[in-house]
């Protein structure tokens, strides 16, 4: 037993000296990161979120709203689907994939493969079968739970999945906020009975609250138009950007609702009406008279803003349609109830930086930030300074943190203006003067502070995100 364990402590030695080394030699370099950066803004861009995700080489246009997604681009994207997983993980909704393409018998079942217009993108195969790149996946979804549950016994039932979607807007524009391919997060409750469908729709409600509060947002959550999705309960969650494509009326005491701790077996009703008890609408849903009479003067809020989350409960339309049945406890099948719960992962990214940008570039909140801290070495080649760079690469990624590393042969003015671009959250600064005194000149991305600092005063302070 005593061998057994001293192989198992040298073979975690070896692994941890294993990963210490890869890290040492594989330095996040931005001289040899894919970053292509522009210094003026494209003619195409007409936001600010459109221009700075150009300019900061995080995405590229293919076509008219399609982008592909460059390494720095794709790491945001990848911090905001991880935290939506683990929100909805706490939520007890479960991952699944979908595929893109989806049969059209099956929303002819539903009936909506007529009613859903031109913005579906509609293929023919070579054995002349109807498909369609999924703009959306109710009717799939309840197939696969008609196919495989029979028993209320089995219910609840929360499954979602992150996958790409095609909707073939007419005139796509403000890149990815209003694109026509868009990576989403939806999902999908089943129910025995509305009163149990509810309460899965308040779960989600609450989800998304702390989800977009760990991206660094407030969201409203205003009542919503149910539109093509159907139902008769419906909330969009819109945050506040002066560039919305939507404006918004609502209560201001709506903004100082906390956001609640993830205990889903208590009683969310008085969550959800914390929320929901004042007037807050977007402009399609907007009664100009019920606001007046409902809010104080001094309470009116009218804002513009960017819907990043819908969620929806509408019950048994699409089990009706499609006999998606499970036997209830009186031996009878019944419809199951449903919900579904949707987020603009890709959309986000946009919505992020229209809320969160100054005139010099980004601003990331730290949770979804592609990496926490830009080191900037200000003499490549000088020993001291590459020494001293490097080792305070290695103490940072030792706390867990992501770490770009500028080493590139620049002008230092255009090595602030890249890092100021790209909004990293921290900025590290060496030079010759600072490696021969052990010191690092950092700098808050959000106030624009500077301090000089001892190499370990410089890792406790960048270990937090800035205040």
């Amino acid at each position: 037993m005593q061998v057994y364990e001293v192989c198992l402590r040298l073979l975690g030695d070896m692994l941890r000296l294993k990963i210490r080394f890869s890290q040492k030699v594989n330095l996040m370099r931005l001289s040899n990161y894919f970053l292509p950066v522009l210094k003026e803004n494209p003619a195409e861009a007409q936001i600010v979120s459109h221009r700075l995700m150009l300019r900061a080489g995080m995405v590229r246009q293919s076509s008219a709203g399609i982008y592909s997604w460059l390494p720095l681009g794709l790491r945001v994207l990848n911090k905001i689907a991880d935290i939506v997983r683990q929100e909805q993980a706490l939520a007890g909704a479960l991952e699944m994939l979908m595929p893109t393409l989806q049969p059209a018998e099956i929303w002819r079942e539903s009936g909506r493969y007529d009613d859903y217009g031109k913005e579906m993108l509609r293929i023919t195969d070579r054995h002349d079968r109807d498909l369609l790149y999924g703009p959306t996946n109710e009717e799939l979804i309840t197939q696969i739970f008609r196919d495989s549950v029979r028993s209320y016994k089995e219910l609840p039932r929360n499954l979602y999945h992150i996958q790409w979607k095609f909707r073939d807007e007419i005139r796509p524009r403000f890149g990815v906020m209003r694109g026509r391919e868009f990576l989403m997060k939806d999902g999908y409750s089943f129910d025995i009975d509305e009163a149990n469908a509810r309460r899965a729709y308040q779960k989600i409600f609450v989800s998304y609250l702390r989800s977009f509060k760990r991206m660094g947002l407030q969201a409203i959550p205003v009542a919503a138009d149910t539109g093509p999705i159907g139902g008769d309960l419906s909330h969009e969650f819109i945050i506040l950007a002066e560039t919305g494509e939507s404006e918004v009326f609502c209560h201001s005491d709506v903004l100082t609702q906390p956001v609640p701790e993830a205990d889903y077996t208590a009683d969310l009703t008085p969550v959800i009406d914390g929320y929901t008890q004042h007037y807050a609408r977007s402009d399609e849903m907007h009664d100009a008279a019920k606001f007046e009479a409902e809010v104080p003067e001094d309470k009116r809020l009218t804002a513009r803003g960017i819907e990043v989350g819908h969620i929806f409960y509408f019950g048994t339309k699409y089990s009706n349609a499609m006999k998606a049945l499970v036997t209830g406890p009186n031996g009878k099948d019944v419809p199951v109830h449903m919900g579904s719960y949707g987020i603009g992962v890709s959309r986000l990214v946009g919505g992020i930086i229209e809320a969160c940008h100054d005139d010099e570039g980004i601003v990331w909140p730290w949770a979804v930030a592609p990496f926490h801290i830009g080191l900037i070495n200000l003499k490549p080649g000088d020993d001291a300074t590459d020494a001293l760079c490097e080792q305070l690469y290695q103490n940072l990624t030792d706390h867990n943190l992501d770490v770009l590393y500028d080493d590139r042969d620049e002008r230092a003015g255009a090595k602030f203006s890249t890092m100021d671009l790209i909004g990293l959250p921290w900025q590290a600064v060496i030079g010759p003067r600072g490696a021969k005194a052990g010191e690092v000149e950092i700098k808050n991305r959000v106030t624009g502070e500077k301090q000089t600092v001892a190499l370990e005063a410089a890792i406790k302070i960048m270990s937090q995100p800035p205040a």
